[in-house]
C-alpha cells in the first residue's frame, strides 16, 4: 500500500466540524435531508438485528420494543456520534442504554438538548425534516450516558479514566433510566454488548485506530463474568474507496482531516487489532455519487 503524505489531524477535524451546522443535515454533509438518514438507519437496524435476533420482540424493525427478559440491561456504545443520530433512530430502538462519545462541542449539546426534550415528551416536533425523538427517554425504561471527547483518548472498558493524560473526557449528563438514582455513574464501567463506529474513524491514522479497537475488543463483555452469551460485537460502519491494483489504498480528505479507506485496507487494520470478523455487507439505497459504505461485524 502506497504510504500518504499526510494523516489525520485530530485539531484540524475537530476544527472543521466546529464550523459545520449542528444538524443531521450538517453532519451527513448536506444529505440529511433526502432519504439518507432512514435508508442508513433501517439498514443498521436489521443488520444488528440479524445479528442478535432476540433484540426484536414484534415483527417490524421499524417498530418500538417491547420489554425483554435479559439478565442485565443491553448496553451500547456510540462513539463519534455527532448529534446523537444512530442513538436515537438505531440503538434505542433495540438496546436498553447507550453510552454516547462525541468530541465537538455544537453536536454533543445538540444532542443532548434533543434528547433532553425528548424525556420531556416535547419532541413530536420536526427538526429539519427530522424527526427529533429519543425512544424510552420519557418512560425512564431506556438511557443516554453524553460523554464528550476524542476517540485517542477514550478507553470504552473505563470511559471517564482519559488514556493520554493531556486530554480529558468529560461526563456531561444521563438521559432517562438510572440503575442508582442518585448516581448517573454506577454502570459507566459495566462494558458493552455492542460498540457502534459510524463515519468516524476515518480521523484515527492506522496506529490511533488499531489502539483504540484492541481498546474496544477489552471492553466487550464476557460470558463467564456477567451472563452474557459472549456473542458481544464492535460494529464499523463507514466510507469504503476502491482497493488499489496492487492491494489496500486510503485517499486522504485534505477538507476535514480524514482518511477514506478501501475494503482491504480496512481489513489489514482489523487483522492488526486481533480482531475476527463475523459479517460484513454493503449499505444498500444510498444516493448516487457518494463512496460505497460497508458494515462490519468484529469480535
Amino acid at each position: 500500500m502506497a504510504a500518504n503524505l499526510q494523516v489525520p489531524n485530530v485539531e484540524d477535524g475537530i476544527r472543521y466540524w466546529t464550523d459545520q451546522p449542528a444538524s443531521v443535515d450538517g453532519v451527513l454533509g448536506g444529505y440529511g435531508t433526502g432519504s439518507l438518514p432512514r435508508v442508513d438507519a433501517l439498514g443498521s437496524r436489521l443488520f444488528l438485528l440479524h445479528l442478535y435476533p432476540e433484540l426484536s420482540t414484534v415483527p417490524s424493525a421499524l417498530k418500538p420494543l417491547k420489554p425483554r427478559a435479559i439478565p442485565q440491561p443491553f448496553r451500547a456504545l456510540d462513539v463519534g456520534a455527532g448529534v446523537g443520530r444512530v442513538t436515537s433512530d438505531v440503538l434505542l430502538h433495540l438496546v436498553d442504554n447507550v453510552c454516547l462519545l462525541e468530541p465537538v462541542t455544537p453536536f454533543i449539546q445538540e444532542a443532548l438538548k434533543n434528547a433532553r426534550k425528548s424525556a420531556n415528551a416535547e419532541s413530536s416536533s420536526q427538526n429539519g425534516g427530522h424527526a427529533v425523538h429519543w425512544p424510552g427517554l420519557a418512560a425512564l425504561t431506556k438511557s443516554v450516558t453524553f460523554l464528550q471527547g476524542t476517540l485517542q483518548a477514550f478507553d470504552p472498558a473505563h470511559p471517564l479514566a482519559s488514556y493520554y493524560s493531556s486530554s480529558s473526557i468529560n461526563f456531561l449528563d444521563r438521559i432517562g433510566y438510572r440503575p442508582d438514582p442518585n448516581d448517573p455513574l454506577s454502570d459507566i464501567d459495566s462494558r458493552f454488548d455492542v460498540i457502534w463506529c459510524q463515519w468516524c474513524l476515518g480521523h484515527l491514522d492506522n496506529n490511533d485506530l488499531v489502539a483504540f479497537l484492541k481498546r474496544s475488543h477489552a471492553a466487550l463483555r464476557d460470558q463467564e463474568l456477567d451472563g452474557h452469551s459472549g456473542r458481544s460485537l464492535i460494529v464499523v460502519k463507514e466510507n469504503v474507496c476502491s482497493d488499489a491494483e496492487d492491494g489496500p489504498r486510503t485517499v486522504f480528505d485534505e477538507q476535514d482531516s480524514s482518511f477514506t479507506r478501501s475494503d482491504m485496507a480496512w481489513k489489514a487494520v482489523f487483522q492488526e487489532a486481533g480482531l475476527r470478523l463475523v459479517k460484513e455487507q454493503v449499505q444498500e439505497g444510498l444516493p448516487d455519487g457518494l463512496y460505497a459504505v460497508k458494515m462490519y461485524a468484529l469480535r
